[in-house]
């Protein structure tokens, strides 16, 4: 007994006759007819009435179509779990993020999902992650605002305020808030260059007509973070990327509204590479829920 067989067998009973079987097989209706003939021969069983231009199936066939209905349906479930299967283990989903904090419950959503998909995650500013996606050494990108460029995909996560942040203590009521201005006449603590959380106090200072120079430039967000917990200054992040640190407090930036907007990015021309596309698909919003 063949595969073959056993499969013309049930798109005949399936679709009621073996032209329509054929079709649906791509396969010609001689062909198919072959198929089914065998299966009754070596078997020494009659499977279907054959009446003029229909066919009905035997009691034999009846019992068989059963069984094949059954057989088909296991199989089908498992070509679904093995694909999925496939999707989850093809390769590591490299990331690189301004900040980890973004992604972090979204990773732990998707490895719970895909446990099999290796996720390795590096942080570097706007302008080292967008050349680490195009120069193929990253898969997915987790950015401060929308990069922009035809060979990019994005996925919006939405956008917080800027705040300042200091060590414990610096400042006598740091839930008051300071202006731009104020501010600026404390020590800062500030990120290298291409950092957008830089780039957009840096617009609003000029925007301002105000003068800012930094006291300490660190390499990194946790660099920025140790340096302020240790009371040399005042540094800058988005609300989302604070987190919980006991040493640190926040600080509203008054009169202004500087926002960090987060976008998912990878290149558009590996939007079909199985484990780019998995994860996509994953952090939309109707993704990560099904």
């Amino acid at each position: 007994m063949r595969h073959s067989q056993l499969r013309a067998f049930h798109y005949v009973a399936a679709h009621g006759g073996f032209s329509r079987a054929a079709e649906a097989l791509f396969l010609t209706q001689p062909a198919v007819s072959e198929q089914v003939r065998k299966l009754e021969q070596e078997h020494d069983v009659l499977l279907f009435h054959r009446e003029r231009k229909r066919v009905r199936l035997t009691e034999t066939g009846e019992h068989l179509f059963l069984l094949t209905r059954q057989l088909f349906e296991v199989e089908q479930r498992i070509a679904d779990y093995m694909s999925e299967t496939r999707a989850a283990i093809e390769g590591e989903l490299r990331i690189v993020a301004d900040s980890a904090h973004h992604v972090i419950d979204l990773l732990s959503q998707f490895r719970q999902r895909y446990p099999g998909v290796t996720v390795s995650l590096r942080s570097g500013n706007t302008e080292e992650i967008l050349a680490e996606l195009r120069g193929y050494n990253a898969d997915i990108g987790v950015i401060g605002d929308a990069p922009t460029g035809p060979d990019l995909e994005l996925l919006d996560l939405g956008q917080t305020p800027i705040i300042a942040f200091a060590a414990r203590g610096l400042l006598q009521a740091p839930e008051a808030g300071l202006t731009l201005t104020e501010a600026l006449t404390y020590p800062l603590v500030l990120r290298e260059h291409g950092s957008k959380t830089r780039a957009s106090i840096e617009e609003e200072v000029a925007r301002q007509k105000l003068t800012m120079a930094p006291g300490i430039v660190a390499e990194g967000r946790e660099a920025v973070r140790e340096i302020v917990a240790s009371g040399a200054g005042i540094g800058f992040v988005s609300l989302a990327e604070f987190g919980h640190d006991t040493r640190l407090v926040q600080i509203p930036l008054n009169g202004v509204d500087i926002r960090m907007r987060e976008t998912i990015v990878h290149l558009g021309q590996r939007r079909d590479v199985r484990v780019i596309r998995t994860f996509m698909e994953f952090a939309r919003p109707s993704g990560g829920a099904a």
